[in-house]
């Protein structure tokens, strides 16, 4: 098997516990009594976790090899699904949890894209580069249902305790199945390598690379905040139908839609690669921006109609996805990657750690989840940023 195939597998499964709170994410806040804006810090600590740790896993990708990195992010994984779903029992312990498992996932997914990168060059580096970011809607769609289908079997404890399989088998495929790269720098890990801020000033300086990291910023805030909050919309819209709602369970329709958003982000960075990096990721940042209000607003017409907004929403959201990536590898100077990746995701799960929590806090705001305006507006908050990036495309 070509280091390929097992990096996109590996990064399927070690996300197998991503969107478990997600998918559960009713259940739990009613079980806890829980805010809206509380669930949505839960949702939010997975990001805070990856923010925390993210710099020190990237800058060790340059010093060690990669694969124990990605070993200690699989091990991480592993105790934060199994710790879930055997103690959580209220906010704080599940806040804890999640922010665990952010850091472990923060040792797999950027050093994942290195150990690929750094074993594909050319022109096939782009396209592979997106098959990797866009693999993170399989391994989405791959633990909600996994979640759901658990959780109906047995409970929601379950669901967590099986999501840790998914991190185990990943660390055992990349350390045996793909070979360790030549030897790395001697230096230790200092804070300035954990916070290379001249690396990232340098970064920054470069127009083409700095707007790749503040667009997947914008980018990564809808795409959370909505992947955060869909099971709960499809509970909310069900809600609104009467008999004739949808005729699949919430967790598995969002499963289903996630694996949708796969190809939009390969096409994307197609369409992308024809017409302009700049033009595609503008066109596709007001489709997903104004998608969520009309998703929101459509809420009580027929299942079949909502499914198929959310689809189509779903599918803008990630339409630019691979695209910023695979310009910001490009834009960024080889000798600088590990940082300018490093600095890109910082950005982009900083907007991932604000989305849910803004998600919920808009609803709170505006009357509570049973109000189709409330949704709207939280759906606005989210895409906010993506509506303003023809004005800001513009002044940059």
């Amino acid at each position: 098997m070509t280091p390929v195939y097992v990096l996109l597998a590996a990064h399927i499964l070690s996300m197998l516990g991503f969107s478990t709170y997600a998918a559960l994410l009713p259940e739990l806040r009613d079980l806890w009594a829980l805010s809206n804006s509380q669930a949505g810090v839960v949702g939010g600590m997975f990001f805070a976790g990856y923010i925390a740790t993210v710099s020190y896993w990237t800058a060790l990708t340059d010093r060690v090899d990669g694969r124990r990195v990605y070993l200690a992010g699989c091990g991480l994984a592993v105790v934060a699904s199994v710790g879930f779903g055997l103690a959580a029992d209220g906010f704080w312990a599940a806040a804890l949890f999640q922010a665990l498992l952010g850091a472990g996932v923060a040792a797999t997914y950027m050093p994942g894209l290195r150990l690929l990168s750094d074993r594909i060059s050319g022109s096939s580096q782009s396209r592979y580069i997106a098959f990797y970011t866009s693999f993170f809607g399989i391994g989405t769609a791959l633990s909600l249902a996994v979640a759901g289908l658990v959780a109906a079997a047995w409970d929601w404890r379950a669901a967590f305790l099986y999501s840790a399989a998914g991190p185990a088998l990943a660390g055992v495929l990349v350390w045996f199945l793909i070979e360790k790269a030549g030897p790395k720098g001697s230096a230790p890990v200092s804070l300035q390598s954990l916070f290379p801020l001249a690396a990232w000033r340098r970064v920054l300086a470069n127009r083409a690379a700095a707007g790749y990291t503040l667009g997947y910023a914008v980018h990564c805030l809808e795409l959370f905040g909505s992947r955060a909050w869909m099971v709960a919309f499809l509970v909310f819209s069900s809600q609104l139908h009467g008999a004739q709602t949808f005729p699949w369970a919430p967790a598995v329709i969002a499963a289903v839609v996630n694996l949708f958003s796969v190809p939009a982000s390969i096409l994307g960075n197609e369409a992308a690669l024809r017409i302009g990096r700049r033009r595609w990721i503008i066109i596709a940042m007001v489709g997903s921006g104004a998608g969520g209000v009309v998703l929101a607003l459509g809420a009580g017409w027929h299942w079949a109609i909502v499914l198929g907004l959310l689809v189509a929403y779903s599918m803008l959201v990630m339409a630019d996805s691979a695209t910023l990536t695979a310009g910001l590898v490009a834009a960024a100077p080889a000798a600088e990657r590990g940082a300018a990746l490093g600095l890109y995701s910082i950005a982009g799960f900083g907007g991932g750690l604000v989305g849910p929590v803004m998600f919920g806090a808009a609803l709170d705001a505006a009357g509570g989840a049973g109000s189709i305006a409330a949704w709207a507006l939280a759906y606005a908050a989210i895409g906010a940023g993506c509506l303003a990036a023809p004005l800001v495309g513009r002044i940059r």
